[in-house]
């Protein structure tokens, strides 16, 4: 009886945990789907005006970083991606592009608590807060991008200017396409405030955000409400007022595969919590690490085993791994050591296409090889990796 009991306790609360995650991406998706609908990401296109490579390159990473910190890297290169298949047309010098994006957009997601689904899942587990995020991994996170985009701008690929067609730039469909964009943003933006003035969950604030901004939306989108028409389609006229709901358009792209596998994913991970599995491994990592130097402090151990989890992530996708540490590691709210998980994690991904939510999507979208990104951008992820690790841990001693 108590065991079953127990049993059910067990599974609500994880569920519960799960379930937040789940429902502030959901809202997350959703807002970013509606300012696609109004072709919001079509402002970004309009302020590409030059052929030079470089600077092509230069504005992307920057873009990627900064949206990628705003809604989440994943979906920060959707829209990159997109836009890059309507500027760059050829496929060889578009997928460099593609490349450095996954870079940029991971190194983004790591200092923002909504930057990343991991760093989202540290963020709502109450270990790392908003403020101390940005303290510890801004500047990691911005050589981490800076670094492998400065050494690609001397590289071969982005040499030269790239065809492009003055009159082939298209206007926004939507008049409010821009007025969407800065709203949707600002919507996801005031999620990490509303946490702090208020207190409640995350989930709570995006689900606000989410009313906000769908509000809007079907204001702008001034969809027809045909009870019955006069001309006779009446069918028709029916479905097309129906479907012009920008809310509801939005709801049915959202990517349900990636969710439920979160879903499927934290679950597994919570019950080898629950049984203790977690913790004994990561005890038994802790004894196991310093056996190869027995004079190592606790700190370098740990320094250790989280850019051992880093580079684990380029292999593994690092939601399980982050998921695993929370269950592994018992260290309270803003201790450095989730700062670096968050970061390590975050931008580890990128040394390997199949490392990161971002890499993942990219690789479907343009048919990216995964010998080609292990040859030509790995060592330059890497590189950054080491350089933003190494920018932490200085940076912890001032903290």
């Amino acid at each position: 009886e108590d065991k079953l009991h127990l049993v059910e306790e067990t599974l609500l609360h994880h569920l519960g945990k799960t379930a937040e995650i789940l429902v502030f991406l959901l809202g997350a998706m959703t807002i970013v789907e509606i300012i696609d609908y109004f072709d919001g990401f079509s402002t970004i296109k309009g302020y590409v005006n030059f052929k030079s490579k470089k600077k092509l390159l230069w504005m992307f990473s920057i873009l990627a970083f900064i949206l990628s910190a705003i809604i989440d890297n994943l979906t920060a290169t959707i829209v990159l991606i997109s836009i890059l298949q309507k500027i760059v047309k050829k496929r060889e010098d578009r997928i460099w592009f593609a490349g450095l994006t996954i870079v940029a957009a991971n190194a983004g997601g790591a200092f923002s608590p909504i930057g990343d689904v991991t760093t989202t899942m540290l963020w709502i587990g109450d270990k790392v807060s908003t403020a101390m995020l940005f303290t510890y991994l801004f500047i990691p996170s911005l050589l981490c991008m800076v670094v492998p985009t400065f050494i690609a701008t001397y590289l071969p690929a982005f040499k030269g200017e790239i065809d492009f067609d003055e009159n082939d730039v298209e206007k926004p469909k939507s008049v409010h396409s821009a007025r969407m964009l800065y709203l949707g943003l600002g919507a996801i933006l005031f999620v990490p405030f509303f946490k702090t003035i208020t207190h409640l969950p995350p989930y709570v604030g995006m689900m606000l955000s989410l009313a906000v901004v769908a509000t809007f939306a079907e204001i702008y989108s001034n969809s027809k409400f045909s009870i019955s028409s006069i001309e006779g389609d009446q069918a028709d006229e029916h479905v097309s007022g129906a479907y012009h709901s920008p809310v509801h358009s939005s709801l049915s792209k959202i990517e349900m595969p990636s969710i439920l596998f979160f879903l499927g994913i934290l679950m597994a991970v919570a019950a080898l919590e629950s049984l203790g599995i977690l913790f004994n491994f990561a005890d038994s990592l802790k004894q196991g690490v310093p056996l190869i130097g027995s004079e190592l402090d606790g700190t370098v151990v740990s320094d250790l085993v989280v850019i051992l989890l880093g580079i684990g992530s380029a292999i593994i996708d690092n939601v399980p791994l982050v998921a695993a540490s929370l269950g592994m590691f018992s260290e309270p709210l803003d201790n450095p050591l989730w700062h670096f998980i968050a970061f390590s994690a975050g931008t580890g991904g990128s040394m390997l296409i199949i490392g990161s939510a971002a890499g993942v999507v990219a690789m479907g979208m343009e048919k990216i090889d995964f010998f080609w990104y292990l040859k030509k951008i790995s060592w330059l992820a890497f590189v950054g990796f080491i350089i933003g690790s190494a920018a932490f841990i200085v940076i912890r001693e001032f903290v």
